[in-house]
């Protein structure tokens, strides 16, 4: 889960995190009772004001060293949709934005893009996404579809490099489905506060990733375990709300785990958390804020802000109490709207054995 708001000037408590808590009038709301209907949901939504494809991926190299991995395509329609707008090459209804990200040990090499866009994505657009067959970019970022199934986000290829101060850095990666698509929430629509206001919401969790990244003038080939967030809203946030912690986990056993904490909002001026326990085969069962426990246990110092980068992560129904400890605090995404984003490792919160690994992504610090 993330999210932007391109279009203007904001702080972290502009209406929530980012300005996604602002007034959403004459756009398309999310709300329960609307279906996904694939292939067309994995394309652009221009009737809501914000969304993103968002992949992350925990990744080792051909020596087993840890490295981590973010490419996301953002969109925000900068006024809704009206039919009466002309469609051309001033007409720039949409922003695109895209970010990339690759650590590995204290380095966190980050890299922005932007585009404007209109209502209708052709191919031979700056950016966009297409449906089917699927495709998602930004100039030369792109994730595309290499698969032949029905399900167009089966197999894909995602690539993207840029070059800083310290040189090039980039990454190929093919991504291979062995898991169904999860629907978060109920039957897509992932309810964001006690208000009611929300998000459609689904992710492929299950993907296995293989290819090579390129860091620090060296290219190495790399294998590991990929998720994708695909979201949509026009007001992600309540006025009271301010941001959120986000975490997607694959534990061991081959069960996934998505959860989040979204900072007010609740019953009683509380948090308000929900999630998703994901069964090896892709059953998921819905988390409430009675089954799951969100705690910060220590914080760091990044960027100026105090960032909890330790957690405990409590599923009394699993049986379950987790560690959940960032690989590094130095993960700050220092874009147009910034927040922090890296790769973690989970223990069991009592003997300390390794139990899986993951994403964790912190807003509105």
């Amino acid at each position: 889960m993330s999210g932007c708001d391109a279009g203007r000037e904001t702080t972290a408590n502009d209406a929530g995190f980012a300005g996604l808590g602002a007034a959403s009038e004459g756009y398309t709301q999310a709300h329960a009772g609307m279906s996904l209907n694939f292939p067309a949901d994995d394309g652009p939504h221009t009737g809501f004001r914000i969304e993103w494809w968002y992949l992350t991926a925990n990744l080792e190299d051909e020596r087993g060293e840890p490295l981590g991995l973010q490419w996301t395509l953002f969109r925000q329609a900068q006024q809704p949709v009206n039919t009466a707008t002309p469609d051309g090459p001033w007409a720039a209804q949409q922003i695109w934005m895209a970010h990339m990200a690759l650590s590995r040990g204290e380095q966190h090499r980050v890299a922005e893009r932007f585009a404007r866009g209109t209502d209708v994505v052709r191919a031979d657009h700056q950016a966009g996404v297409i449906a089917k067959p699927f495709r998602a970019w930004l100039d030369n970022w792109q994730l595309e579809s290499l698969g032949t199934t029905e399900d167009a986000l089966d197999r894909l290829q995602l690539s993207a490099e840029a070059k800083d101060g310290q040189g090039d850095f980039g990454y190929e990666l093919t991504l291979e489905a062995s898991g169904p698509l999860v629907r978060h929430g109920i039957k897509g629509f992932s309810q964001k506060s006690a208000n009611g206001q929300g998000s459609m919401y689904y992710s492929q969790p299950f993907y296995r990733a293989s290819g090579r990244v390129w860091l620090n003038g060296e290219s190495v080939s790399v294998n590991g375990e990929a998720w994708l967030e695909r979201e949509w809203s026009s007001q992600l946030l309540s006025k009271k709300q301010s941001g959120w912690d986000w975490f997607s986990l694959h534990l061991n056993s081959g069960h996934k785990l998505m959860a989040f904490r979204l900072r007010g909002g609740g019953d009683n001026h509380s948090d308000y958390l929900s999630g998703s326990w994901i069964s090896p085969d892709g059953e998921v069962m819905p988390l409430s804020a009675e089954s799951i426990t969100l705690t910060p246990l220590k914080n760091a110092g990044v960027a100026g802000r105090h960032v909890p980068v330790h957690w405990r992560l409590t599923l009394p129904e699993q049986q379950l109490t987790l560690s959940v400890s960032a690989h590094h605090p130095n993960r700050w995404m220092h874009t147009s709207v910034p927040y922090w984003e890296g790769a973690v490792s989970v223990t069991d919160a009592d003997s300390g054995a390794p139990l899986g690994r993951g994403y964790l992504e912190m807003t509105g610090y």
